[in-house]
């Protein structure tokens, strides 16, 4: 079974950036795609950004405008998001996971508080 963690959130303030990373064990990882999705206070988790499994396609939610960018080094278990021109509504937790069906995305780590201050 595949084990997620991530790290990097912290406090920024708005334009600034921050890169976070999710650091994966098992053997398996780089079959899966994997995604971060994040979670303000009070909202539904919602979708961020995804990387296919090789990293040879990309995925965004399309309010992040190019601002977000996802990444992946199979060769150390890791993905990462880079987050640049951050803004206070990007105020969240930040989960990282892999997709286990057509729609379903699983395996979440424990999350990293991302807060942006203005």
């Amino acid at each position: 079974q595949l084990h997620l963690f991530e790290s990097g959130g912290g406090l920024v303030q708005a334009v600034g950036s921050l890169r976070l990373s999710c650091a994966a064990s098992g053997r398996t990882f780089a079959t899966y795609t994997v995604a971060w999705f994040r979670q303000a206070p009070g909202k539904e988790r919602e979708f961020v950004a995804a990387i296919s499994g090789r990293g040879s396609r990309e995925y965004y939610a399309d309010f992040l405008k190019g601002r977000f960018n996802i990444s992946r080094d199979n060769t150390k278990n890791m993905a990462y998001l880079r987050m640049t021109n951050l803004q206070p509504e990007d105020t969240a937790v930040y989960y990282c996971g892999v997709q286990l069906g057509s729609d379903t995305f699983g395996s979440w780590g424990q999350g990293t508080q991302v807060t942006v201050s203005s």
